[in-house]
């Protein structure tokens, strides 16, 4: 019994500790030196309006041209593949003409298309399925226009899990290319 309050009493403490803010932050002048006199209630608004303006800062930043992030958000850099093959089909489609077309702007970016697998098969069947499937989207990439000195391939196989699990759901998440800026 003792422990339990012993132990509810410093959940209550880090929680406490957590959520404290300093009453006086003080304002800094242009020369470095802080004003303590500022009230707390003035600095409380200032340091909201300051999280106010890092948070809209922060939502109208755009990712990076040609960059991963920027292909991850605007284009999409995986596509999935049915069990056991290494066929593009149709949904996957759409997202390799975004991506043929979003290379196409940027000509200067090279990729690596990561090829991988569910964790059913042995190893080395993976490895050979992987390699296949990311053939299959550099193939489908070069056909749409892509020079093919700018796409390398790679597999994983079964090695790199995007989803944990042993159902159906990660398996079909785990059934991917992938598309990386290098």
């Amino acid at each position: 019994m003792r422990t339990k309050i012993v132990s509810l009493f410093a959940m209550l403490f880090l929680i406490t500790a957590c959520e404290t803010t300093p009453e006086d932050t003080g304002a800094t002048d242009s020369s470095g030196s802080t004003d303590s006199s500022s009230s707390s209630s003035s600095s409380a608004v200032t340091t909201e309006s300051a999280d106010t303006t890092a948070v809209e800062s922060d939502a109208t930043m755009a990712p990076a041209p040609g960059s991963q992030e920027q292909l991850e958000i605007e284009v999409g850099d995986r596509v999935f593949f049915v069990y056991d093959k290494s066929v593009v089909v149709a949904a996957a489609e759409k997202t390799l003409k975004r991506q043929a077309a979003w290379m196409k702007q940027y000509p200067s970016v090279s990729v690596t298309v990561e090829g991988h697998c569910d964790e059913r098969g042995t190893r080395e069947y993976n490895l050979a399925l992987g390699e296949r499937r990311a053939t299959a989207v550099k193939n489908f990439l070069v056909a749409l226009g892509v020079d093919s000195n700018r796409i390398a391939t790679i597999s994983y196989g079964k090695e790199r899990p995007d989803a944990l699990g042993h159902n159906k759901a990660a398996w079909a998440q785990n059934r991917r290319g992938v598309t990386t800026v290098n």
